[in-house]
C-alpha cells in the first residue's frame, strides 16, 4: 500500500470507487471528473464510492489505485475520460489538458492499476494550424 495524503470531501454527485475526482463549484466538494480539462485533485478511495451529498475519501498524492477506461502503457501520463476513468493523455498540438499522474504499470480498459499521482497540465506538441 502506497497511500499518501488522504482528505475527506463532500460529494457533489454520485462518485464511483477508484475514479478520478475534480473540484466542484463549492468549497470542500468534489465531483467525478468527466473531461481531460477538469481541475483534477485526486482519486476516490472510498471502497463503495459515494452518493451525492455524502462524504468521500480522496487520495491526493502518492500511488493510488485507479480504474482504467482504455489501454495505457506504463510510464505514460493519464487524464480522465467522461466516466472518471484513467485514459492516455495525448492532447492535440497546442492544446492543454489536465493530468492526474502517470501509470505505474501497463493497463487496459477495466483494470484497476496503480497511478503515481502528480496533477498538472500537459500541452500537445507543435503549433495549432
Amino acid at each position: 500500500m502506497n497511500q499518501g495524503l488522504i482528505k475527506t470531501y463532500n460529494a457533489g454527485g454520485a462518485i464511483a470507487a477508484n475514479t478520478i475526482l475534480a473540484v466542484s463549484d463549492a468549497d470542500y466538494e468534489v465531483v467525478q471528473a468527466s473531461a481531460a480539462t477538469d481541475d483534477m485533485v485526486g482519486v476516490c478511495i472510498s471502497p463503495k464510492g459515494a452518493a451525492s451529498g455524502g462524504r468521500v475519501d480522496v487520495q491526493i498524492d502518492g500511488i493510488a489505485l485507479v480504474k482504467f477506461g482504455d489501454t495505457v502503457a506504463r510510464g505514460k501520463p493519464v487524464t480522465a475520460d467522461a466516466n472518471g476513468k484513467a485514459v492516455l493523455a495525448e492532447p492535440a498540438a497546442a492544446v492543454n489538458v489536465r493530468i492526474i499522474g502517470y501509470a505505474e504499470i501497463s493497463a487496459v480498459d477495466g483494470d484497476i492499476a496503480p497511478v503515481r499521482l502528480a496533477p498538472g497540465y500537459l500541452q500537445g506538441e507543435g503549433n495549432a494550424a
